[in-house]
């Protein structure tokens, strides 16, 4: 009776397969990540940057710019930024809550 082989297994899929893609972003969020991946070295130069190229107050700017890298699919199309921007903004955050504690002593 002959040895069949076993069949091969199908190959595991890799870790970033299963990871969405940044094509689920919209133009308006890469271009926001693309913006924020530049340094400033004064914040009112990028206020001005961010109205001229987006046309935005910098508040509004700044409410997409925190849905956006709450999403998965940015942190999929760019890990290192995202969690730059968002260790950034909890430490901001953090900071603010510090503050108010203070006052209220």
């Amino acid at each position: 009776m002959p040895v069949s082989e076993p069949p091969e297994a199908p190959a595991p899929e890799s870790p970033s397969s299963e990871l969405p893609s940044s094509a689920g972003l919209s133009a308006r969020d890469r271009s926001i990540l693309a913006f924020e991946g530049q340094w400033w070295k004064h914040a009112g130069a990028k206020e001005q940057a961010i109205r001229s190229e987006f046309g935005l107050s910098a508040a509004r700017y700044y409410q997409l710019l925190g849905a956006v890298i709450d999403s998965p699919l940015a942190v999929a199309h760019d890990p290192m930024l995202v969690k730059r921007l968002q260790r950034m903004r909890d430490a901001r955050s953090q900071a603010r809550v510090d503050r108010s504690l203070h006052a209220t002593d």
